[in-house]
């Protein structure tokens, strides 16, 4: 399984705390975002679509996959992102554009070991399992920020 991300992922993933700095920047209690490479790019899907997928996996008929050496599947979007678009999906949310006065690059966030690109190729569940990602990464970032907004308003109350 590639990235799945949600409103319940950890607050230490950079998705989680790029939607969790926009929510708190749109209500004031914080000015700016600090990250690393902007430029990675990730296979983000929306974790309700994987669990759809290991469900229709274990709806298989054990035998056929044994006999016709299926083997594993990779779960993703086949679609990549870099953490830049994720920034201004997530600063679109609250009507901000000219997202990048709020965001810091600060060198203890790289990476010394960065792999750029992170695209997986879902072509074989969708095959086999009839399953492909239903959800944008627009509306993934969407239900994170509108999330964590909710969740720091009642933290901030």
């Amino acid at each position: 399984m590639f990235n799945h991300e949600s409103e319940r992922r950890g607050i230490e993933f950079v998705t989680r705390k790029i939607t969790d700095g926009v929510a708190r920047i749109n209500l004031g209690v914080q000015d700016k975002i600090s990250l690393g490479n902007l430029d990675s790019q990730r296979d983000w899907g929306y974790a309700p679509d994987y669990v759809e997928a290991m469900w229709l996996m274990l709806q298989q008929d054990e035998k056929y996959f044994f006999d016709n050496k299926v083997g594993d599947f990779i779960v993703s979007t086949g679609e990549c992102h870099s953490v830049r678009d994720f920034l201004a999906l997530a600063f679109s949310e609250i009507g901000i554009e000219d997202w990048e006065k709020y965001v810091i690059k600060d060198p203890r966030y790289m990476r010394p070991a960065e792999v750029d690109v992170l695209r997986g190729d879902p072509s074989k569940a969708k095959e086999v399992l009839g399953w492909e990602s239903k959800t944008s990464l627009q509306q993934i970032v969407k239900v994170m920020v509108e999330n964590d907004i909710r969740r720091i308003k009642r933290e901030i109350k």
